[in-house]
């Protein structure tokens, strides 16, 4: 699971790099170093670690290509899902031709006084923690778009009623991440349970001035309780995906 930890990390790194700056170069040439740079530190140099890398490498590059292109014009969200799906799938399943990670990380680890953590799945973690970030509000979007839970480019949207969701989003992930490998599985779910309570009112008040409005273009209240749920469920999908790969 060491590529795909390296994938996990590459895409995250792009596509932090996709939102910092206005250009796109950076963030097309920010996945392949992070995966050179990441064999390095994990070791990972065999033939077939090459061929996953390589992999991960190419996929990277496509998913800023076509995410970019999916959000400028609001169309072919699937086209971005299926690179990244395929990608990790390919990288999954051919993951036996994988060596064991090892390299830096492998002594740095016990260096630092976490001998007792595999290096593995310290750099799983580090791949789990970055995709909760930038990348996975790109794929809540996405899979929004995909299902018809975002409206096109230029016209009000349900999100315009529900704020800070850009911001909420990663926050809760990391919580429910961060909660559940210490151990808090009871606070992750409260966590989860929270979200439903703070959204409460503004869905309420959403109600009320879809009721209010005559406004034919504005979002209705159907499509914002349908943009919140499926991004919720979408986002917590996401972070116990994550979670999972960090106990393999």
């Amino acid at each position: 699971m060491g590529a795909l930890a390296v994938f996990l990390i590459a895409i995250g790194v792009a596509d932090i790099c996709r939102k910092l700056g206005t250009r796109r170069w950076p963030a097309l040439l920010a996945g392949p170093l992070t995966v050179m740079v990441g064999a390095a530190v994990a070791g990972l140099w065999h033939p077939g670690d090459i061929v996953l890398l390589v992999i991960a490498a190419a996929v990277s590059v496509v998913w800023v290509i076509l995410g970019d292109a999916a959000e400028r014009t609001g169309t072919r969200q699937g086209r971005a899902l299926t690179a990244f799906g395929l990608g990790a799938t390919l990288i999954v399943a051919l993951g036996g031709w994988a060596s064991p990670v090892a390299g830096p990380i492998g002594w740095w680890l016990p260096w630092i006084g976490l001998g007792e953590v595999e290096p593995q799945r310290a750099l799983m973690v580090v791949g789990v923690v970055l995709l909760q970030l930038v990348t996975a509000n790109q794929l809540v979007r996405l899979i929004l778009g995909a299902v018809g839970a975002v409206r096109p480019v230029g016209v009000p949207q349900p999100s315009d009623r529900l704020k800070g969701g850009r911001l909420l989003g990663p926050m809760e992930r990391l919580l429910i991440v961060g909660l559940a490998l210490g151990g808090e599985f009871g606070a992750a779910s409260a966590v989860i349970a929270a979200k439903g309570i703070i959204r409460f009112p503004e869905l309420t008040a959403a109600r009320r001035e879809s009721a209010e409005t005559t406004d034919p273009k504005g979002p209705g209240i159907d499509e914002v309780t349908e943009y919140f749920l499926v991004g919720s469920f979408a986002s917590w999908l996401i972070a116990l995906v994550g979670l999972a790969l960090t106990t393999v």
